[in-house]
């Protein structure tokens, strides 16, 4: 069975839900603060993009819910960002390997740095994505996770041709990071909660004028924070793996606040996008392949597990349960991503 849950674009009736998410997310999922404005923002900024009343795709900032279909409870939620710092700076370091030569000295050696950069200008991102603990472990994190891509295909023009994702980096449960503690505060003078806070709510013009200017030498950090770059949060390794699964790879580039990695991919070489393919959906039944199906079309967006049958190249049998999750009927198209053999 292909199971209750599927994606769908988000309402500003799931405000409540999108609150609850935020609460249980916890400190340093900057994507989610809890404030009743931001996230009200965020599903008014969600159906602008869903429908299409932006004048610059780039600006599209698509949140995905995931619910279960037969309930109408929401489980979690993910997110995908069209263009990164198109409408504000997208300010990262970059970990820079510099040699120290020395003849006279008879020395020869490198040590790592950290530079401030904005070097992802236009880069589609993929993030927010969180499921409560009831949904966990059912395959709805897959699902959640790869609508995204799946969302990619049904308009490319609208998406960056690279994709990044960054992940939460390492912090405790009173919110604090060894990062921040050990860089961060020394330069902004604020904690890491109103840091956090303040890039998901200003333009980030404070991150320019504050940050140092200068390559900042890993080795004179406290050990703390040395050990965490690079690093995501322990609830962030599932997401991380899902990630690599699909192609992204760290790029020596890390968040500014927490340390957390950032993967990166080009969008066409995206296993989920590689993979998918363009069929037309008949009636039938579950059947032996699995997978993921989703709607062709930007604005009505949805997406669900798949269980079914392929008939030829340019059809696929599902149950009617498919058909009334996505909202389609039978010969309408779709887009499959289907597992291997050995998953």
């Amino acid at each position: 069975m292909s199971g209750p849950f599927r994606i769908r674009p988000a309402h500003q009736s799931d405000f409540d839900a999108l609150m609850q998410i935020a609460i249980e997310s916890g400190p340093g999922f900057t994507s989610l603060p809890v404030d009743e404005a931001i996230l009200r923002e965020r599903l008014v900024k969600s159906e602008e993009a869903f429908n299409g009343s932006l004048g610059n795709p780039a600006y599209g900032k698509y949140l995905l819910m995931l619910e279960n279909f037969e309930t109408g409870e929401i489980g979690g939620c993910s997110a995908v960002k069209a263009g990164t710092g198109v409408d504000a700076p997208f300010f990262n370091y970059r970990i820079i390997t510099v040699s120290h030569t020395s003849r006279e000295a008879d020395r020869h050696f490198n040590l790592d740095a950290l530079i401030l950069t904005n070097e992802f200008l236009g880069y589609t991102e993929v993030g927010t994505l969180f499921l409560r603990e009831p949904f966990r472990g059912s395959g709805a994190g897959i699902l959640a996770s790869q609508a995204r891509y799946l969302l990619m295909t049904t308009s490319p023009e609208s998406f960056g041709d690279m994709v990044l994702s960054e992940l939460r980096g390492v912090i405790n449960e009173a919110g604090e990071t060894p990062f921040w503690e050990g860089l961060g505060r020394y330069f902004f003078r604020m904690s890491f909660a109103e840091a956090d806070l303040l890039s998901a709510t200003t333009d980030n013009q404070f991150i320019l004028d504050l940050m140092p200017k200068y390559p900042i030498y890993i080795d004179l950090l406290p050990p703390e924070a040395r050990e965490v770059i690079g690093r995501c949060h322990v609830d962030g390794v599932p997401a991380m793996k899902l990630l690599e699964r699909e192609g992204f790879r760290f790029d020596r580039m890390v968040d500014i606040f927490d340390g957390g990695p950032i993967m990166v991919a080009p969008r066409n070489m995206i296993r989920t996008v590689r993979e998918s393919r363009r069929v037309k959906l008949i009636a039938g039944e579950d059947g032996e392949h699995a997978g993921l199906v989703s709607t062709t079309e930007l604005k009505t967006f949805k997406a669900s597990l798949l269980s079914g049958t392929p008939y030829g190249e340019d059809q696929f049998a599902v149950s009617e349960e498919i058909f009334e999750q996505l909202e389609l009927k039978p010969g309408d198209e779709a887009m499959i991503w289907l597992r291997s053999d050995t998953e």
